[in-house]
């Protein structure tokens, strides 16, 4: 029994599963153009896991990619809304409270070739399944190799304050916005210096390489969405598509092309970057915060 569900921007999807089995999966289909499920909570955890197109998750305090095989896990009780880009296809994977031990905090987690085709199956199976039945062992070796899967940092600090939030919500609105850290102080009524100390204290960068961050998580939605380097570039207001790749290399260490070339070799996926969606690379928690 097929339960993908084909969303289109009037749907109303209730996500707020308490599974009666360990673990179960749904996939999503995203129409026609880019979608936002607003907040919500779910008792179980959650893994989302964008097998096309990209997904962001904005929880407390961070916002979180879902990069190419990769998923980004939510501890039940956590507060969290998604992302998608327009023809993104999104596996959501709930685990039942104790049934693995996974992490209690927010992370991203590497999903091998082999977990992502189980959970794929899994969401193709029938919401509850017998104890003991094959559905349910698979689900179990499921769980087991979920446990295992390395941690990936791809966050980006999201302060809770109200003036900040004003700021990176109009940034990725509109990446292309140039205005000034001045520009900023002065609409927030603030100084420069308070406005940098502020960010400053709630992020832990300084205004500047916060916004040069967001820049970044913006770039790694886009590529996976499926974009090209040249429009990545004049979309987030760069003269030129080498100063993007210039900056990108300065962020996570090499060009955005190489970058996708090591995450497909690395997934095995056997496929030139022109037949399959463009990865973003994997960045590391101190490559991405310094």
């Amino acid at each position: 029994m097929s339960r993908w569900v084909h969303v289109t921007p009037r749907t109303s999807l209730d996500l707020d599963y308490e599974p009666s089995v360990p673990v179960m999966a749904h996939r999503v289909d995203v129409e026609e153009r880019e979608r936002e499920v607003p907040i919500h909570v779910h008792r179980s955890g959650q893994l989302v896991m964008a097998l096309r197109g990209a997904v962001s998750c904005d929880v407390p305090g961070a916002m979180w990619m879902v990069p190419p095989q990769a998923g980004v896990w939510i501890p039940g009780g956590t507060p969290h809304s998604n992302h998608s880009t327009a023809n993104a296809v999104i596996f959501y994977l709930f685990v039942a409270r104790d049934a693995a031990p996974l992490p209690a905090s927010c992370c991203t987690l590497r999903i091998s070739p082999m977990l992502g085709e189980m959970i794929q199956y899994l969401a193709e199976q029938p919401p509850s399944y017998e104890p003991g039945g094959p559905t349910d062992r698979l689900a179990h070796v499921l769980l087991d190799q979920l446990c295992v899967m390395p941690k990936e940092e791809v966050s980006l600090p999201m302060p809770e304050d109200a003036r900040l939030r004003k700021v990176s919500r109009a940034m990725m609105r509109d990446p292309s916005d140039r205005r000034t850290q001045k520009d900023w102080a002065h609409q927030l009524g603030m100084s420069e210096r308070t406005l940098n100390r502020l960010c400053t204290a709630l992020t832990g960068l300084s205004f500047g390489r916060w916004r040069r961050q967001l820049h970044m998580m913006v770039a790694l939605r886009e590529l996976s969405g499926g974009a090209t380097v040249q429009q990545v570039a004049y979309d987030l207001g760069y003269e030129s598509p080498s100063a993007f790749i210039t900056m990108f290399k300065k962020a996570f260490g090499k060009p955005p092309a190489t970058y996708i070339n090591d995450r497909l070799l690395a997934a095995g996926e056997g496929r030139s970057p022109a037949e399959a969606m463009p990865p973003p690379a994997q960045a590391s928690a101190s490559r991405l915060h310094r």
